[in-house]
């Protein structure tokens, strides 16, 4: 018989906010120790009153426009009840009853097409602490604790481990662009709702949660992998399917249970008290809309009508950083298919070979506006070019200081060069030869070796006309 996989996300996205949800704590990456970025609030102390920090709404809210979501302008905040030693208060505050959006629609990219993926809701809340277990002990760490989350709940819409690893990366992409979320380092984590059924039934088979995923490569693995699970105890009665809650092992590559899967009635949910009711007025959801920067598509509309190729102004979008880093050097009168060529090739290839992420280097726009008209000028070569900028970025050098202390400007001493040129003539007789005889590439040797005796600073043009003067004398 054949089966059909359907899966639907809950993906938790950390918000890029200064403080925590509730109190003026700041985030968890700002903390050097253990518990030091904990105060009673997020702490869950008797009588301390939580204060909604306006700037995860406002992102919040960003996120459900980027996502095609209706916006509740009413919202609510609801305890959600159990007990876990990472959780001080015993409870989590989250949205159940009136989440902040809903309803929205993403368009995803796969080898089949076009697939659209429903989202149910998006809802605010605060993160629990960090466990650290030692061989004797359990410790916890509250610096997590109370820092603002949304989670993104899909409808079960996917069929696929490729829609799933397609939309996680059109999420992440939507979500860097707008600023809402770094999604890094265990800031995006989703859990996987997964189930076969026959195809064509409309009946939903039992659902198993793969809980705390954040590498894309396994959750590919964890959806094919539960998948077959699935399917063997249905065609072959390996075992007895049930509701639950599952981990993926990435050495052994499989799930194992965790718990049974809990209900909505297992949390208990109900309005929390001490939060009050937030009300987006109508001037202030304009404010956000305002604030939000061009969708992807337009950005990459935009750089295709500057120039540039649907492919380089989809890669110059990938990340927020080389938007601002190609619009300012196109603000400093730099061809826009230059200074994209300069940004994907050189600057890009350079962060690689030195495992850099962009968003870790603050690149000077003068600096690199210098060293492109610089090169565009014939007063640098290309190549030179790329090493000064590896300087630059790798040692924060001044390209003009680098250059003259390197003696990189590009040499067009007539003196100078004709001597190399008889130099490069005399090291090489069997290229001149054969060159002579009619073989033209032959000229490549000659010519190298100039350059390298010019430490790639001669004017190449000038080179080749001297060299190819010299030889036809």
């Amino acid at each position: 018989m054949a089966y059909e996989i359907v899966i639907g996300l809950e993906t938790h996205v950390e918000l890029s906010t200064k403080s925590k949800l509730f109190c003026s704590c700041g985030g968890h990456s700002e903390a050097n120790e253990p518990n030091d970025c904990v105060c009673p609030a997020c702490c869950g102390m008797p009588g301390m009153l939580p204060v909604v920090n306006k700037q995860a709404i406002e992102l919040a809210v960003k996120a459900g426009l980027m996502l095609n979501c209706k916006i509740n302008q009413y919202t609510t905040f609801d305890k959600k009840s159990y007990y876990y030693p990472d959780l001080p208060a015993a409870y989590q505050t989250t949205q159940w009853f009136n989440p902040i959006c809903v309803e929205g629609l993403v368009d995803v990219e796969t080898s089949i097409g076009i697939s659209k993926i429903g989202i149910k809701q998006i809802h605010v809340e605060e993160d629990a602490g960090k466990l650290v277990h030692t061989n004797d002990s359990s410790l916890v760490d509250y610096n997590r604790t109370s820092v603002p989350l949304i989670e993104i709940v899909t409808k079960p819409d996917f069929r696929s481990a490729e829609e799933v690893i397609s939309y996680l990366k059109t999420l992440k992409s939507k979500l860097q662009f707008a600023g809402i979320s770094e999604c890094e380092e265990g800031a995006m984590r989703c859990d996987i709702n997964i189930s076969v059924r026959p195809e064509g039934s409309d009946i939903l088979g039992v659902r198993t949660e793969i809980k705390n995923m954040s590498s894309l490569t396994s959750i590919e693995e964890a959806i094919n992998k539960e998948a077959i699970r699935h399917i063997d105890a249905l065609e072959r009665r390996t075992e007895v399917l049930v509701q639950e809650t599952r981990r993926w092992d990435d050495v052994k590559k499989r799930t194992f249970p965790m718990r049974n899967k809990e209900t909505a009635a297992d949390y208990r949910y109900f309005p929390d008290p001490n939060v009050m009711p937030v009300v987006i007025d109508d001037k202030w959801l304009q404010e956000i809309k305002d604030s939000m920067p061009k969708t992807i598509d337009e950005q990459v509309e935009r750089y295709m009508a500057l120039g540039l190729s649907q492919r380089e102004a989809a890669a110059i979008v990938s990340e927020p950083i080389l938007i601002e880093l190609l619009d300012d050097m196109v603000s400093k009168d730099i061809d826009v298919k230059a200074a994209a060529g300069w940004i994907l090739t050189d600057y890009l290839g350079i962060l690689k070979k030195n495992n850099i992420q962009a968003k870790d280097i603050a690149l000077d726009g003068e600096k690199l506006a210098w060293i492109i008209k610089t090169a565009q000028s014939g007063e640098i070569t290309r190549n030179t070019g790329k090493t000064v900028l590896s300087a630059v970025i790798l040692e924060n050098a001044d390209p003009k200081t680098y250059c003259e202390q390197n003696n990189l400007m590009v040499k067009t001493d007539l003196d100078l060069i004709k001597k190399v040129v008889v130099k490069a003539i005399e090291a090489n007789p069997k290229a001149v030869e054969d060159y002579k005889a009619g073989k033209e590439k032959a000229l490549l040797a000659i010519f190298g070796f100039a350059m390298r005796e010019l430490r790639g600073a001669g004017s190449p043009d000038l080179i080749r006309q001297i060299l190819l003067e010299s030889l036809a004398e």
